[in-house]
């Protein structure tokens, strides 16, 4: 297990990502086809080429799961109770075919469960950059976090 326990996560700290992923043709199509989004600024290269991008646009929805993907490994892989949800989600820049990816968690808040004893929500921010830097995702994402099992924080302490 990789992920971080909910007492682990402070307020302003910043994981930047070792993960990077260059998305293709390939991923754009694929997943816009399983997820019925037909838009042909998806998927069509000719109707594409007349739109203000001059080129098809990789869909936001497959971006969204990239980015939230690739932060699991060093922030929630084994250590989340679930996904409380995303309260805000933005694509200041398109993404294109052969753009690479990668990805900065911001910790926003985290606090108490008011339910829970064993766990804690986190409050992330994770920003999708591309190679020339730009935001290309920005979204925040709540999560519920396990806290450190009773063992482990009386070996720590």
């Amino acid at each position: 297990m990789s992920g971080l326990y909910f007492e682990e996560f402070e307020p302003g700290q910043a994981i930047e990502h070792a993960t990077r992923r260059t998305v293709t043709e390939t991923d754009n199509v694929l997943f816009s086809s399983l997820t019925l989004n037909l838009a042909p600024l998806h998927l069509d290269a000719e109707y594409s080429k007349n739109s203000i991008h001059g080129q098809r646009l990789v869909n936001s929805l497959f971006i969204l799961g990239l980015v939230s993907g690739i932060t699991v490994p060093e922030t929630t892989q084994g250590t989340t109770l679930g996904n409380l949800g995303f309260n805000e989600i933005k694509f200041p820049k398109p993404v294109f075919h052969g753009d690479t990816i990668r990805v900065r968690t911001e910790i926003v808040e985290t606090r108490e469960s008011k339910s829970r004893d064993d766990s804690g929500i986190v409050t992330f921010r994770h920003l999708g950059i591309n190679q020339r830097d730009e935001v290309v995702c920005d979204a925040v994402r709540v999560g519920l976090m396990m806290k450190r099992p009773a063992e482990q924080a009386a070996a720590a302490s």
